[in-house]
């Protein structure tokens, strides 16, 4: 995998970005964007490959099974569970249950869309804060950059409760990254300094 993986990225021109933080190979949840293409997946995956990085993506339980089950779990799917554990009682968040995945590995790599889609959004899915605010872990900001054809792992982020803030952090680290499609790609306009400002101005007209 790593020979093909390192084949892959030089057919492709692509290059990786330094060395990865420390985190990476303990416990963090990355976050892996822009994503706006299918062709993402496979130059990510190189990338980790090349690195030694074993990240991991929930599965729903159910198909977990027979016969993909296999597949997804060579890929780094893990299955995550919902259903009640006793009668009367809620079913647990999905944020709840991939936190408590931490507790239970001695290492893990939680790997995350934070846009939700290939398509255009301009709200990301905020899930991946509150699992690593949950599980007490870093947020480690996986990219890929179409425009230099680079792609790594740059700052961490250790979420404080202050999802504005942290998610403007975020967002200042992804606004100079080019996606393979640009016109499906948006930061998450709720946070960032832009649209804040933007906010205020109105707001004082």
């Amino acid at each position: 995998m790593k020979l093909f993986s390192k084949a892959f990225l030089k057919m492709n021109g692509w290059k990786l970005a330094a060395e990865p933080p420390k985190e990476i190979f303990d416990k963090c949840v990355m976050i892996c964007a822009p994503h706006t293409s299918n062709w993402d997946y496979p130059i990510a995956l190189s990338i980790m490959s090349q690195l030694g990085i074993k990240a991991r993506y929930a599965i729903k339980k159910e198909l977990m099974g027979f016969p993909l089950g296999a597949l997804f779990r060579s890929l780094g799917g893990i299955s995550i569970d919902r259903s009640k554990r006793k009668e009367g009682e809620e079913r647990p968040s999905t944020v709840k249950v991939i936190a408590n995945l931490f507790k239970e590995h001695d290492s893990l790599c939680m790997m995350i869309a934070a846009e939700g889609s290939r398509s255009l959004r301009t709200e990301w899915k905020t899930g991946f804060y509150y699992i690593a605010l949950e599980a007490k872990v870093p947020i480690c900001l996986g990219y890929l950059n179409y425009e230099t054809k680079e792609g790594g792992f740059g700052m961490v982020i250790y979420p404080s409760g202050d999802i504005e803030k942290d998610m403007d952090l975020i967002m200042k680290f992804y606004e100079d990254k080019v996606p393979k499609k640009k016109e499906k790609f948006s930061l998450d306009q709720r946070f960032t300094s832009v649209a804040n400002a933007k906010n205020i101005e109105e707001n004082n007209k």
